[in-house]
């Protein structure tokens, strides 16, 4: 089956929406959906059209990752995904669209980072991709730049708490940041930790011959990402902006989250599956060797397993609106190794991109989420606040053709053989999950087919290069 026919039926399955699930078929034509309607009415008379039996399978729309970082330089080193193979390994787990984060050098200007990323995944990118700016310097002329960044569809800016003398920026500069967001109808996205006082902690664990990975939690507290949550939260309350908090993995920061919302404020925040499905113990190895608990050093870092509860409550309640991955995958071999006798030089990230969407329709299995709520939070949420829909996270006549077609009932292993990240290891590598995609098209054309079983046995049909650069609109909900 090839992915070049003039038009794809998509026959028998159940659509499934953020807000509804109902048996249609569905047309998708010229890279657009331009059909939905009920089975006995659907089938178009004449054209080359590829009908898809989607018996016993949900129709979705193409996830959205709105949190990756491919081909990022860090910590002397770079995330071994670069835009071919992230971008391949997201199709292969049913995500279509990513947004990843251009970043501005100290002293550079945003023009330079934007045109640097553009260049990362020029003739690369087997999906289509969007981007966010990082600032790491606010002068005046950066500020002024931000209008520009808009028009180029860059129309999310992160900044930074922590990592001093790279990432960071002072209160004042974040609040000017956030002011001139609110006159440009940009979204700020906040790293939200403070950092200073967790440098310190790192210091004295080092001095006192604490290395191990597992200090890269116990020197990262929760009362540091909720300070930092609460900062961002009033900063942006004085600006009269909207916030969104990445990454947020605690259960003290989803309350400052929580009581910003509930007193109508516009903050919204993300977690990630490894916060739902991780704990701290795997930062601490194994008994031979504690170093394997580097695989899981990401930051903030994990933590306790009673978070986790808190975490899906935030789900269903909508404190937390979107799971994204903070794919920032490092080898074992040559990159984590780094920080063999310090856990301060450990890269900090994990793989993620390709196992989002199955660890996330799992919990529908185990009922920790709706259905509806799974295609919300990985899909349609990301698309609204980023910028992108109904274009993106929909399955509206008119929306791309970004369409999965997801089997329910397909276990897979997300063992290292069974997936494609560039990486040497799997962050899950004995959980079984049920559910995987068996067709993923993108614009219309078919990039993943899964007939033959999910994993190793998919094949990609994409091209490399064939994603596209997709410009955010701006802030709107």
């Amino acid at each position: 089956m090839n992915g070049q026919a003039a038009a794809t039926l998509i026959k028998n399955g159940t659509l499934v929406t953020a807000s509804d699930t109902f048996a249609a078929d569905l047309l998708i034509a010229g890279g657009r959906i331009v059909r939905i309607a009920e089975p006995a009415a659907s089938d178009p008379v004449g054209g080359d059209v590829k009908v898809i039996d989607a018996s016993g399978c949900y129709v979705l729309p193409g996830g959205i990752d709105a949190h990756t970082h491919l081909d990022m330089p860090f910590g002397g080193t770079t995330s071994s995904d670069d835009f071919e193979t992230g971008t391949r390994a997201a199709a292969f787990g049913g995500t279509t669209t990513i947004i990843d984060f251009a970043i501005q050098q100290k002293g550079g200007t945003l023009r330079q980072a934007l045109d640097t990323w553009h260049a990362k995944a020029q003739g690369k990118a087997v999906i289509d991709y969007a981007f966010h700016m990082i600032m790491t310097d606010a002068p005046d002329a950066s500020l002024r730049e931000m209008a520009d960044m808009v028009r180029e569809g860059v129309t999310s800016f992160k900044l930074f708490m922590a990592y001093p003398n790279v990432l960071l920026l002072d209160d004042q500069s974040i609040f000017k940041c956030m002011l001139r967001a609110g006159e440009i109808g940009a979204l700020i996205c906040m790293h939200a930790e403070t950092g200073l006082p967790i440098d310190i902690l790192v210091e004295r664990a080092l001095a006192r011959g604490h290395t191990a990975p597992i200090y890269h939690a116990l020197t990262r507290p929760e009362a540091a990402e909720a300070t930092g949550t609460e900062r961002a939260i009033a900063l942006a309350e004085m600006a009269k902006v909207p916030v969104y908090i990445v990454h947020l993995s605690a259960q003290r920061a989803l309350e400052r989250v929580m009581e910003a919302r509930d007193r109508g404020l516009p903050a919204y925040a993300e977690t990630c599956p490894q916060y739902l499905f991780l704990d701290e113990d795997a930062l601490r190895g194994t008994a031979t060797d504690p170093f394997e608990g580097a695989k899981y050093v990401c930051t903030p870092p994990l933590r306790p397993s009673h978070h986790h509860d808190h975490l899906w409550r935030g789900l269903r309640n909508y404190d937390l609106q979107v799971v994204s991955t903070d794919h920032c995958p490092f080898c074992m071999k040559d990159q984590k190794i780094l920080g063999k006798d310090s856990f301060a030089k450990v890269p900090n990230g994990m793989p993620g991109i390709e196992t989002r969407l199955h660890l996330m329709h799992d919990a529908v299995h185990r009922g920790q989420i709706s259905l509806n709520r799974f295609v919300e939070i990985t899909s349609t949420a990301p698309a609204k606040i980023f910028g992108l829909y109904p274009k993106k996270g929909s399955l509206n006549i008119g929306a791309d053709g970004d369409v999965v077609v997801w089997d329910p009932k397909q276990a897979l292993t997300l063992s290292h053989e069974n997936l494609h990240m560039r990486v040497d290891y799997a962050a899950y590598p004995e959980k079984t999950v049920l559910g995987a995609p068996r067709f993923v098209f993108s614009r219309g054309e078919l990039v993943i087919d899964a007939t033959n079983g999910a994993g190793k046995s998919a094949v990609c049909l994409g091209r490399t290069g064939r994603g596209q650069y997709i410009r955010c609109g701006t802030f709107n909900l």
